[in-house]
């Protein structure tokens, strides 16, 4: 895969960090994902007060809906670039926005975000598996660190009222990303190389190119799909010497195979959730559908990259 010039990033995330202090988390369904979170006492930061629902819930539509307006504000101000704020997508915890300069157009998705120092809910006791990958001592840092949540929502709501949060593990994503090995001197200036960030780089850009070939019927599937099953072949492979960095284009098909398991399986268990399956049932026809087009390319040499 060496010819292979990976597309230049248009697409960034930003995360617009709040910190909430001592908060109430109650799950909204059976995923362990999303919660409602109040305050269990009156917040010292009062200008929280105007974004409790009746129930004295924080209302992420409330919140999202005054960052946006915000935001639309602030972009009239921009002179020198052209700005735009996206139109609302529904359901999405970001602010869009799109930035024209001319050799492409950016986009930007400012994220809402709570950050509390609570800790980690029950839904994670079992997540996060990584005492062989990474050790017991990391794990134990990680599950330390405060807790994030993105104004998400939550499909399953029986009445959607916007008000549920999602739990976020972006900031461990990220750390398991850049300190990916087993051994502390995995990918640094003198130590060994792996393949583990090139092979997630092809997995997100396979999917890329085949959402591009079939937008309608892989319209549900996105980046974090892939990046989860990336954590778990981490886990299934979990030392340095099972991703040298000539191995690549093995250990690339090892992690798209373990890929179209999940996809037969209707089963994508969430990393750090493990009762929390991000493959709903109700879509095993698209789940089998990408399985054999994935099948595809792994059988034909990947006809997608040459397109």
């Amino acid at each position: 895969f060496s010819y292979l010039q990976i597309s230049e990033p248009n697409e960034f995330d930003i995360m617009l960090v709040m910190p909430v202090e001592r908060i109430q988390l109650d799950e909204s369904d059976d995923t362990g994902a999303y919660y409602y979170v109040s305050f269990k006492r009156t917040p010292k930061e009062k200008g929280f007060l105007k974004f409790l629902d009746e129930d004295g819930k924080l209302s992420a539509f409330k919140m999202l809906q005054t960052l946006r307006e915000i935001i639309k504000q602030e972009v009239k101000n921009i002179k020198d670039v052209e700005v735009t704020v996206a139109r609302k997508k529904v359901g999405s915890p970001a602010v869009t926005l799109q930035i024209k300069n001319p050799p492409s157009e950016i986009s930007v998705d400012i994220i809402l975000t709570l950050e509390a120092q609570h800790s980690w809910p029950l839904s994670t006791q079992g997540g996060l598996k990584i005492e062989q990958w990474l050790g017991t001592k990391v794990k134990r840092d990680m599950r330390f660190r405060s807790l994030y949540l993105v104004a998400k929502q939550n499909k399953r709501e029986k009445v959607l009222r916007g008000n549920t949060w999602r739990l976020s593990f972006s900031h461990i994503e990220k750390d398991m990303i850049n300190n990916h090995g087993n051994s502390k001197t995995c990918c640094e200036s003198d130590g060994p190389k792996c393949c583990r960030k090139g092979c997630l780089k092809l997995l997100k850009y396979l999917l890329e190119q085949l959402k591009m070939k079939h937008p309608k019927e892989l319209e549900k599937f996105c980046s974090y799909h892939v990046k989860t099953a990336f954590f778990h072949s981490c886990v299934t492979w979990p030392n340095d010497s099972e991703w040298h960095l000539g191995d690549l284009d093995h250990c690339f098909q090892q992690c798209l195979e373990f890929f179209v398991g999940c996809l037969q399986k209707s089963q994508l268990t969430h990393f750090f959730i493990p009762q929390y399956n991000l493959f709903s049932l109700e879509d095993k026809a698209r789940h089998h559908f990408l399985s054999r087009k994935i099948s595809h390319e792994l059988n034909n040499g990947f006809p997608v990259f040459h397109e």
